[in-house]
């Protein structure tokens, strides 16, 4: 009795597992239209090889089911990879993309989207790490800098100790890819303690921000970006 209770309380979380895998493969397919063929043929080839190295050593068998597994372990990576590049694919350009982005980001980071914006389709999103401070603006690249520039500024008189780092997100020149925006900022160098990190915030907490009403990811297509208040 105990066994079978066991193998049913597995039974949902299994089942979800699979209906998490069917959905992102679902959802990568829209935009990479190739996927199935490539993640076949990362396990053929991966298995291939491991086969062929079994009858050079005469160990074909062995390395053949080494092969398989090594193989479901490749395609797996290769999906992922996949998988997040269709899915900031389906994001981008989208007001909130960069925000949704951020989240991603590890432990010792605090992001607050939305921290200000304007009227010229330009908003600005804040993170807090082991760097300092980063502000990641999206929107068109001559209405995100003077945006930027001013909440630069804003920071510079608060927390004058700790350094802030400006970054424009999208897909234009001089902007980062939303794909490579969370590895940009954890590559920026460490310049203050995870103790900081916290006190920075506490700090930034009190003077307030703009706080726009924006959800955790992107708007949906058709939905406009809420107005700054008169004055910004």
């Amino acid at each position: 009795m105990a066994k079978d209770k066991d193998k049913a309380a597995a039974d949902p979380a299994s089942a979800g597992r699979m209906r998490q895998i069917r959905n992102a493969y679902t959802l990568t397919k829209r935009n990479d239209k190739r996927i199935g063929w490539v993640l076949l043929g990362t396990l053929l080839a991966t298995w291939a090889l491991m086969i062929a190295i079994g009858f050079l050593v005469d160990s074909p068998w062995i390395f053949g089911f080494l092969g398989f597994m090594t193989g479901i372990l490749v395609m797996t990576i290769v999906f992922g990879r996949r998988a997040e590049r269709s899915a900031f694919a389906q994001i981008e350009g989208q007001v909130g993309a960069a925000a949704s982005a951020m989240t991603t980001l590890k432990k010792n980071w605090i992001v607050t989207p939305g921290v200000n914006a304007n009227r010229d389709l330009a908003i600005i999103h804040r993170a807090i790490g082991r760097p300092g401070i980063v502000l990641v603006g999206e929107g068109p690249p001559a209405r995100v800098a003077p945006l930027l520039a001013q909440e630069k500024k804003k920071y510079g008189r608060v927390v004058p100790d700790i350094p802030v780092y400006d970054v424009q997100a999208g897909s234009e020149d001089g902007q980062i890819p939303l794909r490579k925006l969370t590895r940009h900022l954890m590559k920026l160098p460490r310049n203050i303690t995870p103790g900081q990190v916290s006190e920075v915030d506490k700090r930034l907490k009190a003077i307030g921000s703009l706080n726009l009403p924006i959800p955790k990811g992107p708007l949906p297509k058709g939905v406009k970006m809420p107005r700054a208040p008169r004055g910004r």
